[in-house]
């Protein structure tokens, strides 16, 4: 009768400790995910800000740097 009772419990366990990665997992691909979005947005950010002329000057916000 105890057996029984333990292999429950213990399937029941392994079963949630398995759904709780499988979260956990989804999480930090959704947190990479996120990173990756913000520093692409924040990179054409900057690429539209900042451009390098041609002859090596840095034009930044309408001024221009050398």
């Amino acid at each position: 009768m105890v057996k029984p009772l333990a292999r429950g419990i213990i399937k029941t366990s392994v079963g949630l400790t398995l759904e709780v990665r499988r979260a956990a997992i989804e999480a930090g691909e959704e947190i990479q995910d996120l990173t990756a979005e913000v520093a692409a947005e924040r990179l054409a950010s900057s690429a539209r800000t900042r451009r390098v002329k041609a002859d090596g000057e840095v034009a930044v916000q309408g001024a221009t740097a050398g």
